[in-house]
């Protein structure tokens, strides 16, 4: 184990307001120490634990080497009273791609697993799947204000979601592709509500895995429930995500609005399917995510 200096720990401090939930220390080269919010009662929010997992990977690359994919199992429920350790393997240096795997360890189990590759930047044709043309966030309400003040005030607390913008497009909304049957789907504008540093490409790519787990898991249940942020009664079902992956395709920024098109071709076995697609506002295709997740019938 290599120490460092507190210079270099800082250098490895994102800074703003939700720039702080990806802030790790640095323990030496390859380990990091963080702590994440609740998502659900007692349980580490899975998003934050996988953009820290990313955050504490990319911080060992060097160069010009942007994440294109990452793949990650969630193994036990993290605690967000206790602080998470995320130990790098760096498994791969080449020439073109760097390959990192990263184990959080909480109170010596490990309870989540990230496999990332990086690579340098190359120049290639360009295609992409065109954006539905459904109505701009402006027109829509934001999902919190939606909400009962002291059920928001809980929620987006200092421990909780904050700095977040979500505005979900209504299913009748011009432009809404027609229902497939069998496959639900919910289209949701997001970002992250205060600007982010500039100069630092991981802490938006490290954002939007944050982001990406905070709806997709709740399509595969549209079916029998509404999602976590429309919901307006008790739950009925038990929600876990089991893994997650996602690719990047084109630069992005996620303090700037981002569309995410999600659908669910698949429940079965306790097991829900989730596929996502997000855009920016000039219609790129800029990342796609899939997640599978456990669907159990609360009691």
């Amino acid at each position: 184990m290599t120490d460092l200096t507190e210079q270099e720990i800082r250098a490895d401090r994102p800074a703003g307001a939700f720039a702080g939930l990806l802030e790790l220390e640095r323990l030496d080269e390859n380990t990091f120490r963080g702590r994440c919010h609740a998502g659900a009662p007692m349980r580490a929010f899975g998003g934050q634990v996988a953009a820290q997992a990313l955050t504490a990977a990319g911080r060992t690359c060097e160069g010009p080497r942007a994440v294109h994919s990452l793949h990650g199992y969630f193994l036990l429920p993290g605690d967000p009273s206790q602080p998470i350790h995320y130990e790098v393997e760096r498994v791969r240096e080449g020439v073109s791609y760097t390959t990192r795997r990263v184990t959080a360890v909480q109170n010596q189990n490990a309870i989540f697993t990230l496999s990332a590759s990086f690579k340098r930047p190359e120049t290639a044709t360009d295609r992409h799947r065109t954006m539905p043309p459904l109505p701009g966030p402006e027109t829509l309400p934001d999902a919190f204000s939606l909400w009962d003040p002291a059920l928001r005030a809980a929620i987006t607390g200092t421990g909780g979601f904050r700095d977040l913008e979500l505005r979900f497009v209504p299913p009748d909304a011009p432009g809404v592709p027609a229902s497939v049957p069998g496959m639900p789907q919910q289209f949701v504008w997001l970002r992250i509500a205060s600007p982010l540093p500039e100069g630092d490409p991981l802490l938006h790519v490290c954002a939007l895995t944050y982001l990406s787990d905070l709806t997709l898991a709740s399509t595969a249940g549209l079916h029998e429930q509404p999602n976590f942020f429309q919901r307006t009664e008790p739950p009925r079902l038990l929600i876990a995500s089991l893994d997650h992956a996602m690719w990047f395709h084109r630069p992005f920024r996620a303090d700037e609005w981002l569309l995410f098109a999600q659908r669910s071709p698949s429940s079965s076995d306790g097991r829900g399917l989730s596929l996502g697609e997000f855009y920016d506002r000039d219609g790129r295709l800029v990342a796609s995510a899939v997640q599978e997740s456990l669907i159990r019938r609360l009691r």
